[in-house]
């Protein structure tokens, strides 16, 4: 087979989250443990941190992974979902998985993935393990798929766990409260392994505490530890920033190469990541030097895309995968920083998600263009325009992103700003 034959092979075959959500979560480590047994235990292999999270998980791996390439050393990262391209979840110091290892890996354990049935994402997951350990990296960054306890990821027991934050979604596999989603996100503290958390609430803070002290483990809270402020757009498309450490009381001027206000909460959880890192590892470490080279080409150095990324000017087009209300939330926050005459959304979502919840925050003083990715999870375009009538948000409906993206190109002008997102395979197809 091909790579692309390979590829629809493993769609096939297998049930795949990102096509058809509930239908494919498999939960539990039950098939990940017979698969890892019969690939050699590669995840036992390697040195890892597991980053867990409702939103900012992908941001923060990539900022670690980052960190430790411009510290030298072999850096494997897994993230999840891609935007364009399968090869996008499996990197080795940025560069994507050798699609020859993919075609030989399926040919080679086809047999074990019809065996078990497994789902595209236990399957994947070990391919992503065999080829770190395969390719003798030094250290993975692996972001957890959904929830934590029962992700294939966590079949790890990785040097630094991190959760980046709790909000409201996936509620039908997680919980339907803060509380209930904080216990299934701190099913990756692992015994006297060190956690560091993001940003914890009063609700979900006694949950993170008394998983740690059950199992013995240093918990650090990122909010204690590090304040970021004062943003500063630069030329260059990075962002300065100033970093107050609140134990020592001092601080310090830094940048990043990701330009939303709302990566700020990130860097607090990255900072505070490295710190405990460097604390309890023994054989790497991370110096300022590198974690500022890190940060700054965070995406030259990982591939990352999708995070408030300008693909465009004259007008402004700037895509972002914030999905949910917490995302979206802090996605309408920065397009109130932007200066623009007219704003242009081009928006579709899936249908799984809290619609109403995303569409409350919209703003009403924009120009809509409603839309549909090519997947089966896709709210219907017209159905969207519909259900964002109520919430006075007007525009016309496009049967495919390719088309909203041209009209919106169409009618905007020099001075405008068109943002495109609400969900991850929108975002995929306007950078495709």
């Amino acid at each position: 087979m091909t790579y692309d034959q390979t590829i629809k092979y493993l769609y096939a075959q297998t049930p795949a989250f990102h096509n058809i959500g509930a239908a494919a979560y498999k939960p539990g480590l039950e098939n990940m443990k017979w698969l890892m047994s019969a690939l050699g235990n590669p995840h036992k292999k390697f040195r890892a941190i597991l980053v867990a999270g409702t939103n900012g998980k992908g941001s923060v791996s990539h900022y670690l992974a980052a960190c430790l390439q411009a510290a030298g050393y072999k850096t494997g990262l897994y993230t999840s979902p891609h935007l364009v391209d399968f090869d996008e979840r499996i990197r080795i110091d940025g560069k994507t998985i050798d699609h020859q290892y993919v075609i030989n890996f399926v040919e080679r354990h086809k047999n074990l993935l019809e065996q078990k049935k497994l789902s595209f994402f236990e399957f994947t997951t070990a391919m992503a393990f065999r080829y770190f350990y395969d390719n003798k990296i030094k250290i993975a960054v692996v972001e957890v798929g959904l929830g934590g306890r029962l992700d294939s990821t966590n079949i790890l027991t990785p040097l630094l766990s991190v959760i980046t934050n709790i909000a409201l979604d996936h509620t039908e596999f997680l919980g339907n409260t803060l509380a209930d989603i904080a216990a299934e996100k701190a099913g990756i503290i692992k015994k006297k392994v060190p956690v560091v958390v993001g940003e914890a609430v009063d609700e979900t803070r006694p949950v993170f505490i008394e998983k740690a002290n059950e199992l013995l483990a240093p918990l650090f809270f990122a909010q204690e530890k590090y304040e970021i402020t004062d943003p500063e757009y630069l030329p260059n498309g990075k962002i300065s920033y100033i970093v107050i450490s609140k134990k020592y009381a001092f601080s310090f001027k830094c940048f990043s190469g990701l330009s939303g206000i709302y990566q700020l909460k990130n860097l607090a959880t990255v900072f505070t990541a490295i710190d405990v890192f460097n604390k309890f590892s023994k054989k790497i470490k991370i110096n300022a030097d590198v974690t500022f080279e890190g940060l700054t080409f965070v995406s030259e150095l990982t591939g990352l895309q999708g995070r408030w990324q300008q693909i465009s000017k004259n007008p402004k087009i700037v895509v972002d995968t914030g999905h949910n209300a917490a995302g979206i939330a802090e996605v309408v926050k920065q397009i109130q920083t932007e200066q623009f005459d007219t704003l242009h959304i081009v928006f579709g979502m899936v249908a799984d998600k809290d619609i109403s919840a995303v569409l409350a925050l919209l703003p009403k003083n924009a120009t809509y263009y409603f839309t549909q990715a090519k997947t089966l999870r896709a709210l219907p375009a017209e159905k969207l325009r519909e259900q964002a009538a109520k919430y006075k948000l007007s525009g016309d409906a496009f049967s495919s992103v390719a088309q909203a993206v041209a009209a919106a190109k169409d009618n905007a002008k020099e001075n405008d700003l068109i943002y495109i997102g609400g969900s991850n395979f929108v975002v995929g197809e306007a950078l495709e």
